[in-house]
């Protein structure tokens, strides 16, 4: 006589619940993408806010621009690297992600001046250090620059500059703090990273694009 096998398998609970748990865990992974996404616009926000308050306190209290300041030298003991032959002349000069040097620009030594007068936290010794640009959340260089002049985004005084932040980021950016333009306002963007040259807008301006894979370079007017 035959035995009649039986057949194993999942009940449609078992299969209801496996899909739920599923459901479960594939909502917490996007939730946690975007709380992070979140987190990060917050960061690059904070970061011109931040640098911005530095930079007018700073002023308040020395009377100078920090990277033109030709006071700084002798304030802090800074040396040879710390000195700038254009001190005082009322704008900062050189690049924004400008290479360490002997002296150092001032567009360096900007960063070294606000660490110095401990407006922004980082190292103050030595002097490649204490002069290093500071990065943001995307691990690409914050620079500032003299933004007079077309070549600089058609912005005026001193910018700030962030790089190589994300498509969604950087729109996310610019909506909050300005228009949600790249080419208008005191928000303006060009598509790059630490290693791009400040460069003339495009004619029409170039707007923002989110492809995923676009990365913008971001400069505000101070």
């Amino acid at each position: 006589m035959q035995t009649k096998l039986k057949q194993s398998g999942f009940t449609l609970v078992e299969i209801a619940i496996v899909l739920v748990i599923i459901g479960l865990l594939l909502g917490g992974i996007l939730k946690g993408q975007e709380m992070i996404t979140q987190a990060r616009i917050k960061n690059v926000i904070n970061d011109f806010n931040g640098i911005t308050a530095a930079y007018f306190s700073y002023q308040d209290r020395y009377r100078a621009i920090p990277g033109d300041d030709a006071g700084a030298p002798a304030r802090w003991s800074l040396g040879a690297a710390g000195t700038s032959a254009t001190a005082g002349s009322g704008t900062v000069d050189g690049n924004w992600n400008a290479a360490s040097a002997s002296p150092e620009p001032e567009t360096r030594l900007f960063w070294w001046n606000l660490r110095a007068a401990g407006f922004i936290p980082g190292p103050t010794a030595p002097a490649d250090q204490a002069s290093a640009q500071p990065t943001n959340a995307f691990g690409s260089l914050i620079g500032v620059a003299n933004g007079a002049g077309a070549a600089t985004l058609s912005l005026s005084g001193l910018i700030i500059c962030s790089s190589g932040i994300p498509d969604k980021v950087a729109i996310a950016v610019d909506t909050q703090m300005d228009d949600q333009n790249a080419g208008t306002g005191s928000l303006r963007a060009i598509i790059g990273g630490s290693g791009t040259a400040l460069a003339a807008l495009a004619t029409p301006p170039l707007n923002y694009a989110e492809t995923g894979s676009n990365q913008y370079l971001m400069c505000r007017g101070v």
